[in-house]
């Protein structure tokens, strides 16, 4: 299988730096097709431990000690703890933060088989393939090439990969816990960077160091219903729409931290559309531009990145069609800016909604928690910096924070510094992940391994 991924690459468009580490591409593109064909989705029949077992396998084979491995399961899942000792023990570990498991797929609603990775096009395709095995296997491959080059860490290097991401984050919490002390993370899931659409070439490349709170609000109302022949005042749908709509009109208090702000200063530059980058300049500057804000919220993508966002998605009500709703429910979906607790969030909208009738319930469960913005720290903000550029060249790099969740969260949530910061690139229209065809462009190998042996190189050397 590797000689076959071997051939593979030489059809794929790479840099000269990238041909450098012929070994480590081979087994990256091998070790993504492996972990593709495995389908570690939760329920019935979950191979997420087979994932993890494929790894290790890799890092046996690689160097590591089988007593520097463990792979722990949990429910119907498991994680992926790998160590690299450290010559230095007094120094806290950093850790490659990673995820195994894949959202579900079903075959009949794609053109090829998800779980039958395929390589066509200068593309790689297979649920996972951006989110996140590719990556995954990657770090993995450039780790093991760091290895067979003779690297020997300071500071202890940490895999750990865990196995529910994409739904209860059950081992990633567990992880979290055991890794309170961690120095820091770089969480690889998806890709850091943007090809251009026109030429394919690097646009910019992005890091993360922060992202918004997940939060589900139930809102119910009920009352004793009744005939339909004989309306009451009260209708527990009336109602409860009522509400809806005043939430759905409402718009937070616009906000900036200094990842968002840097972001709309750096991104500016970038931006094709006059008027749109102007907002983004102005509102760096003053967050309460009145104008500005008119500007970003028009734009979907930039609504939800000045402020929180608590959109209605689910609703549902009555029994008959011959009779006044008992019970009239809905589901309001939040994604809080950092800095603002689920209570906190709850009052407003109980406030907006301005309906006593209406009753809110938290239903987030422990599946999210607030996170504050990880800091700003130039000793590892450089670090990835220096590998993006030394993989693709002099790219303009600009912070993000993003509007999902990720791991990351559990970590920034007791202290520890979290970084998305992945080798990978893509473009807008091939970001396919949690959807139809996902696939991955295979020019990111060659450059990957690049970024991967100078960012691991250097945060284990301090």
């Amino acid at each position: 299988m590797r000689s076959f991924a071997a051939v593979l690459l030489l059809a794929v468009p790479v840099t000269a730096a990238a041909q450098s580490h012929p070994q480590a591409e081979a087994q990256a593109l091998a070790l993504s097709q492996e972990t593709i064909a495995l389908r570690s989705v939760q329920g019935e029949n979950n191979r997420t431990a087979d994932v993890a077992q494929a790894f290790r396998k890799a890092l046996l084979a690689g160097g590591w000690a089988d007593k520097d491995i463990e792979i722990v399961p949990v429910d119907d899942t498991a994680y992926l703890i790998a160590t690299w000792p450290g010559s230095d023990p007094s120094l806290k570990p950093v850790l490659l933060s990673a995820h195994m498991d894949v959202v579900e797929a079903k075959p009949e609603d794609w053109e090829r088989d998800p779980f039958t990775p395929v390589v066509e096009n200068g593309y790689l395709y297979g649920r996972g393939a951006s989110d996140t095995k590719f990556e995954a296997s990657l770090a993995v491959a450039s780790l093991i090439e760091l290895r067979r080059q003779g690297f020997k860490p300071k500071r202890t290097i940490v895999i750990a990969y865990s196995g529910d991401e994409e739904t209860t984050m059950k081992t990633s919490r567990l992880i979290t816990d055991r890794f309170k002390d961690a120095e820091l993370v770089i969480n690889i899931d998806g890709a850091s960077g943007t090809f251009s659409e026109e030429t394919g070439k690097p646009l910019y490349w992005s890091w993360q160091g922060a992202e918004k709170t997940y939060i589900d609000f139930q809102l119910e109302v009920t009352n004793p219903g009744g005939h339909s022949s004989a309306p009451r005042p009260e209708n527990a749908i009336a109602q409860l729409s009522e509400a809806l709509a005043r939430i759905g009109a409402y718009r937070f208090t616009p906000e900036v931290n200094d990842i968002t702000r840097a972001y709309f200063e750096k991104a500016a530059a970038l931006q094709p559309e006059p008027e749109l980058a102007a907002a983004m300049r102005a509102f760096a500057k003053d967050p309460t531009d009145a104008a500005a804000i008119a500007v970003l919220r028009h734009d979907p993508a930039m609504a939800g990145r000045i402020a929180t966002t608590c959109v209605p998605t689910m609703v549902q009500g009555g029994h008959a069609a011959n009779a006044l709703p008992q019970r009239a429910t809905a589901v309001v979906n939040c994604r809080v800016f950092p800095g603002h607790s689920n209570p906190q969030i709850q009052a407003e909208l109980e406030r907006v909604a301005a309906t006593p009738q209406v009753k809110f319930s938290d239903i987030t469960g422990d599946t999210s928690t607030t996170s504050p913005a990880s800091p700003l720290k130039p000793e590892f903000i450089s670090v990835f910096e220096k590998g993006a550029r030394k993989a693709w060249g002099d790219v303009p790099i600009i912070p993000m924070q993003s509007s999902g969740a990720s791991d990351s969260m559990w970590f920034r949530a007791v202290g520890v510094p979290s970084y998305g910061a992945s080798a990978s690139m893509s473009k807008d229209s091939d970001d396919f992940s949690h959807g139809l065809n996902e696939r991955i462009s295979l020019k990111n190998i060659g450059p990957g391994v690049v970024y991967y042996l100078s960012v691991m190189t250097d945060l284990a050397s301090k």
